[in-house]
């Protein structure tokens, strides 16, 4: 099954905007769901000459080609450069990427980069495309620029946004764009691509991402379920949790995390269990941790429902916090010992 067969409806939508395209799309929804293989299937549509009875690209006229090999000279594709890095592409040449961690924002360079490819004819005359994700990474500066080019639209070029944090966006690009929101797919059709993908116990994985299939296929086969993992084994101990030691533990585990934003996926993650340890709390079963529904149960017992719904208000703000530069072994220990507090000792 292919992603677009999940998002049926929402490719109907988008190839109903090939005959008379916007010049700027917004395509946001849940992480983990394949907003960006939609975005990248829809430009590439656009560029194909030839194109299959779905509203696919071909994959085998010259357009297509040169989409394969990653060069079409009128798709340009701004990413941040720890997205390329994991993506195994190209560092940008002039960049000083060998010599520092590659940057996780969309910078200002790469926008203003834009001027000659947007100031020029197209190769095969038709659509002039730049496929934008996250847009989130986007700095002010780097979203100023960008806004210069969307108030002052160009025939045939579409810029295609992908974000999973709309809210982020300067109101003013939100504004500029047509929004296609993109939902979590039907359990039933998730389930089915992941058992295709051949994912065993896919409904547990996908409780796990919260509905989001290729997130679920993520945590079964790579070490996003390191990190999680290693929270999971310091806040499943309740009562017993060592606050301290439990923050050095987990430190170590972010630290030694290649991917970017390791602090973030860790609140991430620890938003979810609270939640479910507020379900548990109210006699719920859980809706992410299905196969911790009788731990979190038990653990609900020490503690009661006021205390766990003002300390989600508060992860909150660790959530906002750990996107500043900060020292991870702090933060984390300030995050434990307010766990910790949740339970009952007596």
């Amino acid at each position: 099954m292919k992603i677009i067969e999940m998002h049926h409806a929402v490719w109907q939508q988008l190839c109903a905007r090939r005959q008379q395209l916007p010049h700027a799309l917004l395509i946001s929804g849940p992480r983990g769901i394949g907003k960006f293989d939609l975005a990248r299937a829809f430009a590439e549509s656009l560029l194909c000459e030839n194109l299959t009875d779905s509203g696919e690209a071909c994959g085998k006229c010259l357009a297509c080609g040169w989409l394969a090999q990653g060069n079409h000279p009128d798709l340009r594709r701004l990413q941040p450069e720890v997205v390329a890095a994991d993506a195994g592409g190209a560092v940008a040449e002039g960049s000083d990427a060998g010599k520092k961690k590659p940057s996780q924002q969309i910078t200002i360079d790469q926008v203003r980069g834009l001027d000659d490819f947007l100031h020029v004819g197209t190769h095969r005359h038709g659509a002039r495309l730049v496929l934008l994700n996250p847009a989130e990474a986007m700095n002010r500066p780097t979203a100023n620029a960008l806004l210069k080019s969307l108030e002052e639209p160009i025939a045939n070029t579409l810029f295609i946004l992908v974000t999973s944090e709309p809210s982020r966006l300067l109101p003013t690009i939100r504004s500029r764009c047509q929004a296609v929101p993109v939902r979590c797919p039907a359990r039933a059709l998730a389930g089915r691509w992941l058992s295709d993908a051949g994912v065993r116990g896919a409904g547990d994985w996908l409780a796990l991402a919260g509905g989001a299939p290729l997130l679920a296929l993520e945590l079964s086969v790579s070490g996003e379920r390191v990190l999680l993992d290693s929270l999971l084994a310091q806040v499943s101990r309740g009562t017993g949790l060592d606050a301290l030691a439990a923050a050095a533990n987990l430190d170590k585990t972010v630290r030694a995390e290649k991917r970017p934003a390791a602090l973030k996926r860790v609140i991430d993650w620890a938003q979810k269990w609270l939640f479910d340890l507020t379900l548990a709390s109210e006699g719920l079963p859980p809706r992410y941790f299905l196969p911790q529904g009788p731990l979190l149960q038990r653990l609900a017992q020490a503690t009661d429902t006021r205390k766990l719904l003002a300390f989600n208000k508060k992860a909150l703000q660790y959530r906002a916090q750990c996107e500043q530069p900060l020292n991870s072994r702090l933060f984390l220990e300030d995050f434990f010992l307010s766990y910790v507090r949740l339970f009952r000792t007596s």
